[in-house]
């Protein structure tokens, strides 16, 4: 290690990586998904109607928030088609909303655009055509862009996770000062790591508040503002303010008052109060999270909820007493290996919460094994478990150096204890010098300008001389780089964690998709086309059917039908007809009557289909005055 190395260590190097990982953590929060989904609509996504609908209707796999114009259905024009009156249609475990429609819209490729806010707290956005009578061109453009991204989505990721380091900072650090060394209380750069983490989190509460609106689509004023402070999402960072004022007391309690104590019993009870309030406050704000994000919907939130607000605790812990003991390795090179030894253990037990309540929570929004890897969720989790794995193989590493330092500590104290002896207390006459040998005297000048400097040079001398000291501990230099590479994993790990906070989980991509699968199969977008072969019976009686159903899905239809003899050429036939029914929904049968085009041709160019399904076609063609017969044949129009 090179003699500026410490230097910049401590604040700078954490700092520096905090930055990086928020900028990561800014670009993969762009890609991720919410966690409602859309699983179906009334028309359906490029649906052909005959006649216009009264009203348009969408279906959602949770509970989401609409509010006015949530819901908007646009004219081939990009005139509005609907009535602008959000009309909330769930029932039981259905979550549907609905908007009427204007009498006599005109035919033609209608656009609905939607917006809402899943029950996580997440917006969810979206777009789909159908069309009246048949296909027109349209002058709406669908939005490119979905709720929650551009320049605001990239500004509230970077809220969110500076939020969570400001809160492992703060309730790390606090609990590395009171359960590990309550000497650090007193040490200025401890006091700034825990500070800088409530101004991150309070400044960062403030920052998701003021931009939640823009974020969730609404624009951006006090209208707005107050629209927000009544949703679940506002609720939970106003309570994260209040609660923030009652940290702010606890850490001028901490870094004031408890520091003054000597009393051994007073300092006690102020430890206990200390520790019952901070963790009373740190659950709560903890709480915020989990009340209005995963844990508050979907499977089991009632148990959910607390395993959450443990999760966040245990993590707290772990990686803000990680910064904590960083720190105080690069900048307080007195800090004890007792207290290393105490935060081992504290580690240990976060990091058993954390499995705990990982597997639980994984099961939770995975659901199945196909969804760990076929999902975004999925693999963002084995990515996040195979971080948390390095991170403890590096943890190992540190706890080897820890015992290094034990092991040093105890066979040098019978050393200390002989030098001690024999140098017969402390020189009152000078400070030693920079080499570490005899005690030098130290003359004070006249001059106070001199004097000062004098002083100065001392500090300096002595900080240099502290400096070697640290340096040449091995254990302790090799314990501060396995701190490090644990911090900078650390890191990256809390970015991957609020990445996966905003994508959508695995349980809730597979059953939107099962929703979807078990809804009618959509048949491609293509003409139908049938081969029928015939035979009435008489003379000149057999040949084939050609049929086309052109565009083949439900609306208008151009209808064509060829008839040829055996020899492939057109035959002439005196009268065709053409049915089709509907059984499953008992319409029907519906006469088509084609008009003769030419010989062996057939068309008509209004074959109205009111609704997709799998329809019986029946065509029945006479060859003669008595000959005829009757083909049917199902077919699936979309």
């Amino acid at each position: 290690m090179t003699a500026t190395a410490p230097r910049f260590g401590a604040a700078r190097v954490l700092w520096l990586i905090l930055a990086t990982a928020a900028l990561l953590g800014s670009v993969l929060s762009g890609t991720a998904s919410a966690h409602a989904a859309l699983t179906g609509s009334n028309p359906k996504d490029g649906a052909v109607v005959a006649t216009a609908p009264k009203d348009v209707t969408l279906t959602f796999s949770e509970q989401v928030a609409m509010g006015d114009d949530a819901i908007r259905v646009l004219e081939p024009s990009g005139k509005r088609a609907d009535t602008g009156e959000l009309r909330d249609l769930c029932a039981g475990a259905v979550v549907k909303y609905g908007v009427d429609l204007h009498s006599g819209l005109p035919e033609g490729t209608y656009t609905v655009a939607w917006r809402a806010v899943s029950a996580d707290s997440h917006p969810i956005s979206g777009a789909f055509t159908f069309s009246i009578g048949a296909p027109s061109k349209t002058t709406v453009a669908l939005p490119k862009e979905e709720a929650g991204g551009g320049v605001v989505g990239v500004l509230y990721g970077i809220a969110r996770y500076v939020s969570y380091g400001g809160f492992v900072l703060l309730v790390g650090g606090a609990a590395f000062v009171l359960a590990c060394w309550p000497r650090g209380a007193a040490v200025r750069p401890l006091q700034r790591l825990v500070v800088r983490g409530w101004a991150a989190l309070t400044a960062a509460t403030l920052a998701l508040l003021l931009l939640r609106a823009p974020y969730t689509g609404a624009d951006f004023g006090l209208g707005s503002l107050g629209a927000v402070l009544e949703t679940k999402t506002g609720a939970a960072l106003v309570s994260r303010l209040l609660l923030l004022g009652a940290a702010a007391l606890f850490v001028a309690v901490l870094f004031g008052a408890y520091t003054r104590r000597e009393d051994e019993g007073e300092k006690k009870d102020l430890t206990f109060g200390l520790a019952i309030g901070g963790t009373v406050v740190a659950a709560g704000i903890a709480g915020t999270w989990a009340l209005s994000e995963h844990a508050s919907a979907g499977l089991q939130p009632l148990v959910a909820m607390p395993v959450d607000i443990l999760h966040l605790l245990a993590m707290a812990a772990w990686l803000g007493g990680l910064a904590a003991l960083l720190v105080a390795l690069y900048r307080e090179p007195s800090v004890e290996g007792s207290a290393v030894r105490r935060f081992s253990r504290v580690a240990f037990g976060s990091v058993v919460v954390l499995a705990a309540t990982g597997v639980y929570q994984s099961w939770r929004q995975v659901g199945s094994w196909s969804a760990l890897t076929g999902t975004a969720y999925g693999r963002l989790l084995l990515l996040k478990v195979a971080l948390v794995a390095v991170l403890v193989a590096v943890a190992w590493l540190s706890r080897r150096w820890t015992r290094r330092m034990a092991e040093t500590a105890v066979a040098a104290a019978p050393e200390d204890a002989a030098g001690d002896a024999g140098a017969g207390g402390d020189s009152e006459a000078g400070d030693t010098d920079a080499g570490g040998g005899a005690a030098v005297p130290v003359t004070v000048p006249d001059d106070p300008e001199r004097a000062a400097q004098l002083a100065r040079q001392r500090t300096v001398l002595a900080a240099a001389r502290a400096k070697r000291a640290r340096d040449a501990d091995p254990e302790r230099a090799g314990l501060r780089r396995s701190v490090l590479a644990e911090a900078g994993v650390a890191v990256v790990l809390l970015a991957v964690t609020t990445v996966l906070t905003t994508t959508e989980p695995g349980r809730t991509v597979e059953e939107a998709g099962a929703a979807q699968t078990s809804a009618p199969a959509a048949v491609p977008d293509r003409p139908l086309d049938l081969t029928l072969p015939f035979d009435t019976g008489g003379v000149n009686g057999k040949g084939t059917l050609r049929l086309t159903l052109d565009p083949g899905r439900s609306g208008r239809n151009a209808m064509h039908v060829y008839v040829d003899g055996p020899d492939g050429r057109p035959l002439d036939v005196p009268e065709l007809k053409v049915a089709y029914t509907l059984e499953s929904k008992q319409i029907g049968p519906l006469p088509v009557l084609p008009e003769r085009v030419a010989a062996g041709h057939w068309s008509s160019t209004a074959v109205q289909v009111p609704m997709p399904g799998e329809w019986k076609l029946q065509v029945t063609v006479r060859t003669s005055d008595i000959d005829q017969t009757t083909i049917d044949k199902n077919v699936k129009i979309g």
